[in-house]
C-alpha cells in the first residue's frame, strides 16, 4: 500500500542574518511536498478527516502551521498551503473505503462516496506502480 498527501506550499524567504539581503527584498518560491498517509486504520490515518475540507484545507493558520512543521521553516513565512491531492494505489484506496465505510458515523455522510468527497473533494487520484513518481 502506497499513500501521500500533496500539498502546494508558497512561503517568502527570509535571510538568517542581517548582512544578507534579498534583491527584490521578497523573494518567493513554490515547493510541493508530499506527506505520508499513514494506513487506514492506524494511528494519524484520520488526518484528511481532521485538515481537509472539500478538497481544501479547512484551517488555513492551522495549514500554515503543519507546512512549517514539515519544512523546517517559520511559520510567518509560510504565505499558503493548497492541498492538491490524495495520490494513492488501489490498495491503499480499497483500504481507506473499507476503514470508512466500518464507521461511517464520524464522517456524517451517508456512505463512503459521500464521505469522501466531503473531506477530499474530487483529489484523489489513483495511480498504479509506473505512474509513481514521489
Amino acid at each position: 500500500m502506497d499513500a501521500a498527501y500533496v500539498f502546494r506550499v508558497r512561503f517568502r524567504l527570509e535571510p538568517a542574518r542581517p548582512f544578507v539581503s534579498l534583491e527584490p527584498a521578497s523573494a518567493e518560491t513554490t515547493v510541493t511536498l508530499s506527506r505520508e498517509a499513514p494506513e487506514p486504520g492506524t494511528d494519524g490515518w484520520l488526518f484528511f478527516r481532521n485538515t481537509l475540507w472539500r478538497g481544501e484545507v479547512a484551517d488555513r493558520e492551522y495549514g500554515r502551521r503543519l507546512a512549517a512543521e514539515w519544512l523546517g521553516i517559520p511559520e510567518r513565512t509560510v504565505e499558503s498551503v493548497d492541498f492538491r491531492e490524495l495520490r494513492t494505489d488501489a490498495e491503499y484506496f480499497d483500504a481507506l473505503k473499507a476503514a470508512v465505510a466500518a464507521d461511517l458515523e464520524p464522517f456524517k455522510a451517508d456512505d463512503v462516496s459521500d464521505a469522501l468527497s466531503k473531506y477530499l473533494g474530487s483529489s484523489v487520484r489513483v495511480t498504479d506502480a509506473s505512474d509513481r513518481s514521489h
